[in-house]
């Protein structure tokens, strides 16, 4: 990559911190003022801006950097990492959206609870604040990576930056304020995308010659990724739609029903052109750099850029970052507050949003002592997603299968999710059945014995 000068990497800095300033003025002109405002906007968020919401959980750094990685290795067949999402949402919409809307809930265990009980209500929260502890620390680690290099500072540093500037974006603002700042994340994050793919086919000449000189796999529809892969990515993604914390809450935040299913739809039209874009990016810097190191597919194009451009796609990156970690830790102050703090407390709405922002300080700094003791935990994302992908199927069982909505059912087959996908994962998938698998066929498989 580039190594700009004294003055280039001053430029870049600079427009970092602007857009920082700028972000944080927003942060504290739209900040949330009631405990509604602070968990789900007071129910007002139009559909555009939930639907730029739900998309921007597949276009943060991890997923930008890691599907022209994969692209770089396997294929324009990666791009169904985020293509999958354009598939989920709108069953997500047509599925769940309006009896989500209609139940008056904002958290998926508070909608699991409505069918099954507070035990259940109880362990969905559980696993939920667990599997996005573990995709913040991600967040965390994979941040801190790219902030280090783009400000040339160490990796503990660039975890406190994100630390602060995070949380407080969530903590002071709540879900009014990070909705609408994040938006301009998402755009700025989005054309960052679009401009690292302008500059790569601009080298390549277009998309002709790429095809010509790489091997034929590089286009199929599987590359090297095979049918499995693939399958996993859809079963992910749909379950990760269908219970994420952060996605029910967006939801939830809009004008009506209608405007909730119809922000699903906007999240998956939005979703395709940057799938097929960070492949594109992948199996161009394959083309043009064959053997340099693949997690490099998308900011080595920074190099050929001016430092004007290059402050921009700087920006998209720290961008992606921020409202990663805001949306996510926001989701598990909601789950806690909702789920322990408000019913064992009972507290007056003033209490119950001052509660929020103090636990919200808590959630942002937790990572911190995880991110440089066990930076193998990342290796738990796609782990994380089998986890929520049990919550989904429990969810949809007590909605269209009521005769099997039993408490205790429900209770002991999300526990037993838990147990058996977590065995299968710490035992490295036998038999090449991905833990994804054990995590979607566990919970019918013990409601319906329980049944019997």
């Amino acid at each position: 990559m580039q190594s700009f000068g004294y003055f280039d990497t001053a430029v870049i800095i600079a427009a970092i911190v602007a857009y920082i300033l700028v972000t944080s003025w927003l942060t504290v002109k739209l900040r949330s003022k009631t405990s509604a405002e602070f968990m789900v906007g007071a129910r007002s968020a139009p559909a555009i801006v939930v639907g730029i919401l739900l998309m921007s959980e597949f276009i943060g750094a991890k997923s930008t950097i890691g599907v022209a990685q994969a692209a770089f290795e396997h294929g324009m067949a990666a791009a169904w990492a985020v293509l999958s999402a354009a598939v989920a949402f709108p069953l997500f919409g047509f599925f769940l959206a309006k009896k989500l809307y209609n139940s008056g809930e904002y958290t998926i265990s508070g909608m699991v609870a409505q069918r099954f009980g507070r035990s259940t209500e109880l362990v969905v929260s559980l696993i939920m604040i667990y599997a996005l502890l573990m995709v913040n620390l991600g967040n965390y680690v994979s941040g801190a990576a790219s902030l280090a290099t783009i400000l040339k500072i160490d990796l503990t540093t660039a975890a406190f930056i994100i630390a602060i500037v995070s949380t407080f974006y969530f903590a002071l603002g709540g879900f009014k304020s990070v909705a609408y700042v994040s938006m301009i994340h998402c755009a700025v994050k989005y054309v960052g995308v679009f401009v690292v793919l302008g500059i790569a086919l601009y080298l390549t000449k277009g998309i002709a010659p790429v095809a010509a000189k790489l091997p034929p796999y590089y286009f199929t529809w599987d590359g090297h990724i095979g049918l499995s892969t693939i399958v996993a990515f859809f079963i992910g993604n749909i379950g990760a739609v269908f219970s994420t914390q952060f996605i029910i809450q967006a939801v939830a935040s809009t004008k009506n029903a209608t405007a909730a299913r119809n922000s699903t739809y906007i999240a998956a039209a939005l979703s395709i052109p940057v799938s097929i874009a960070l492949g594109l990016i992948g199996v161009s810097a394959k083309y043009l750099y064959p053997d340099m190191n693949s997690l490099f597919a998308l900011p080595v194009f920074i190099q050929s850029m001016n430092v004007w451009w290059a402050a921009f796609v700087s920006i998209s990156l720290v961008a992606s970052i921020f409202v990663g970690v805001s949306t996510v830790a926001l989701a598990i102050s909601s789950l806690i507050v909702r789920d322990f703090y408000t019913p064992y407390f009972k507290p007056t709405p003033e209490q119950e949003f001052r509660a929020s922002r103090v636990m919200s300080v808590f959630i942002g700094f937790i990572p911190l002592i995880f991110v440089f003791f066990a930076p193998g935990l990342l290796q738990l994302s796609f782990f994380t997603r089998a986890l929520r992908l049990s919550i989904s199927i429990v969810a949809l069982i007590g909605l269209y299968l009521p005769f099997f909505s039993s408490n205790r059912g429900a209770t002991v087959g999300l526990l037993a999710a838990a147990a058996t996908t977590t065995a299968w994962y710490l035992a490295g998938d036998p038999l090449g059945i991905d833990n994804m698998y054990v995590a979607l066929v566990t919970p019918p498989l013990v409601i319906f014995i329980e049944k019997l």
